[in-house]
């Protein structure tokens, strides 16, 4: 019995997806390449790779429909995502349009998955552990991958002084539940 299934996924893609916009949205475009440090992205290049990262388990499980990952040359196909990031960037408004598309693209290929495709067992290359996943938990880690990077675009936020909206929205109802209980 699942308890999770490609809906879910889809749903729950779809708030980190939201949340990122979020953030896109409140930088301005004159901070789009800022960098924290010189070996780090730009707020443009992060947004671009978040555009760019789920094209991977797309390519394993929805253009290829793998079951081994054997022979697949990951080398080249990251070498192209990377020359992508680092092109110039498009303004604002396109990055946020492209994030807005192929989010909303993807999340509607996730929510059309039967549970028994998300079951399947995906063989990592020899020597790679785990020697295999299922395309459930492959493809959840696109979600994974994003929040991972939301976080580093919510850092950037604190240094060009923003506070981010999900701690604007979390202190909000901190004084919202402490003004109910001061009127108790």
């Amino acid at each position: 019995m699942n308890y999770y299934g490609a809906a879910d996924l889809a749903a729950s893609f779809r708030t980190v997806r939201k949340n990122t916009l979020t953030i896109a949205n409140e930088i301005g475009e004159e901070h789009y390449n800022f960098r924290p440090t010189p070996d780090t992205r730009t707020v443009a290049q992060l947004l671009t790779h978040l555009t760019l990262a789920p094209k991977l388990q797309e390519q394993i499980h929805r253009v290829e429909r793998r079951t081994t990952l054997e022979g697949f040359d990951f080398p080249t196909f990251i070498g192209k995502i990377i020359a992508a990031e680092q092109a110039p960037a498009p303004p604002k408004q396109e990055i946020i349009a492209t994030l807005t598309a192929q989010g909303e693209d993807f999340a509607n290929w996730v929510a059309s998955l039967s549970d028994d495709f998300l079951a399947e067992r995906v063989t990592y290359p020899t020597g790679m552990m785990p020697p295999t996943k299922t395309r459930f938990e492959m493809i959840l880690g696109v979600k994974e991958h994003e929040m991972h990077h939301r976080g580093q675009l919510m850092l950037i936020e604190r240094l060009i002084g923003i506070v981010p909206h999900l701690t604007r929205e979390m202190l909000a109802n901190f004084a919202k539940m402490q003004s109910g209980k001061a009127s108790a």
